[in-house]
């Protein structure tokens, strides 16, 4: 007997429409992978969609693949992760159940933690996941003893980061800890932590975090290059599957302290390298002592990449800066230091009602996005509010 261990998924994530058709592929590929090794069932441990609520076209493209499963009797097993779960119930995965492509591992009778028996014979339970880690505490109240004392394989599915096995990146997010797991476990299938960890723990068996199917950031596409999920024997021997993302990645990092040099070395990477369909990231970083960011060319560089056979460009400046400002050291509330910072830049830009603007766009550009909108719709409604602001039409 052998099943399948996916997770984060995070199927129509992306605002890029060649992106999300990507992870849609990625999908697709590794349901094709689970029925090419016969696997007996498929457990996808959060966060199958990238909201709770999707777009018709994401839904559908995932119902088809797991009807796919159904028709080769192989069943899948699925918890809510922290970005496809509603505290209303109203998600795609409830949508996906009701048509009987999945079922629920987490669910409650009694306020007890129900255990579902595969036709196999395995014994599959899980909890969700939720925003903030908010899942820590459902772990401090579930009732355990039951779940420990029950015999057999059995499959524990958790969204959560563990705080012993954390990547350095959370160092400062206290986690749930391995020891609020249920013991007893033969396998515990984990998602939410977006890398490759396994481990074996006396009294818990083997927790293996599978990493994500399709990346979901510019990120994890520098650092993965590569989706992934597994494919786990009665032996618990974990065999990790990759998936490549196009023709494969290509990343380059470019800094320098003048427009010029920056784009002197981007026109050199250009000149030296064939793309073809690849997904290509360039990260460009650096303290400018003259001229503007403008000047760089990024988006013109971009389109030359592409026009030389780069499926997409993604493109990250969030480490190029000006040196012209001064730092401004204050205290107090984030609010009082916000205009405070503001007034002291003033005059820099040649804009009407420059303060009041610019506190105004702080303000829309701190809107979070509402529960069930998708990337794009949120994109949308805080692009259209700025243009707005700025009384500019596109």
């Amino acid at each position: 007997m052998k099943f399948a261990h996916l997770a984060d998924c995070h199927v129509g994530g992306w605002r890029e429409e060649k992106l999300n058709k990507l992870s849609i592929g990625h999908f697709k590929r590794a349901i094709d992978l689970c029925l090419e090794e016969n696997v007996g069932f498929v457990l996808i441990s959060g966060d199958l969609f990238d909201v709770a609520m999707p777009g018709y076209e994401v839904i559908n493209e995932v119902a088809k693949q797991l009807a796919r499963l159904r028709e080769d009797d192989v069943s899948v097993y699925i918890i809510p992760g922290s970005h496809d779960y509603s505290a209303t119930g109203k998600t795609a995965l409830s949508i996906l159940e009701s048509a009987d492509l999945c079922v629920n591992a987490c669910k409650f009778n009694d306020d007890k933690l129900q255990i579902v028996e595969d036709k196999t014979g395995v014994k599959i339970s899980g909890m969700l996941g939720r925003r903030g880690g908010l899942e820590k505490e459902d772990y401090k109240r579930l009732e355990r003893k039951h779940l420990e004392n029950e015999n057999g394989f059995k499959i524990f599915m958790f969204h959560t980061a563990l705080e012993e096995f954390k990547p350095k990146d959370l160092d400062d997010v206290e986690c749930t800890s391995y020891l609020d797991l249920p013991k007893n476990f033969s396998y515990y299938a984990g998602g939410h932590v977006h890398y490759l960890f396994d481990v074996v723990k006396e009294g818990y068996g083997k927790i293996v975090y599978p990493g994500p199917l399709f990346p979901n950031n510019f990120k994890e596409i520098e650092e993965l290059k590569k989706g992934s999920f597994c494919i786990v024997d009665d032996k618990l021997n974990v065999e990790r599957r990759f998936l490549e993302l196009g023709n494969g990645v290509m990343s380059f990092s470019v800094s320098g302290f003048s427009p010029s040099e920056i784009n002197f070395e981007i026109e050199k990477i250009i000149g030296e390298n064939e793309f073809s369909g690849k997904i290509v990231t360039l990260r460009i970083s650096g303290e400018l002592e003259n001229g503007k960011i403008s000047d760089v060319k990024v988006r013109e560089f971009a389109k030359r990449i592409e026009e030389k056979g780069a499926l997409y460009v993604l493109k990250n400046t969030n480490k190029l800066k000006m040196k012209e400002f001064e730092e401004i050291k204050l205290q107090g509330e984030v609010k009082d230091i916000e205009k405070e910072l503001i007034k002291g830049h003033l005059g820099q830009f040649k804009i009407e009602r420059e303060q009041e603007l610019t506190e105004e766009l702080i303000e829309l550009l701190s809107q979070e996005k509402l529960e069930g909108e998708t990337n794009a719709l949120f994109e949308t409604r805080i692009i259209n509010a700025v243009l707005k602001s700025l009384k500019l039409e596109i």
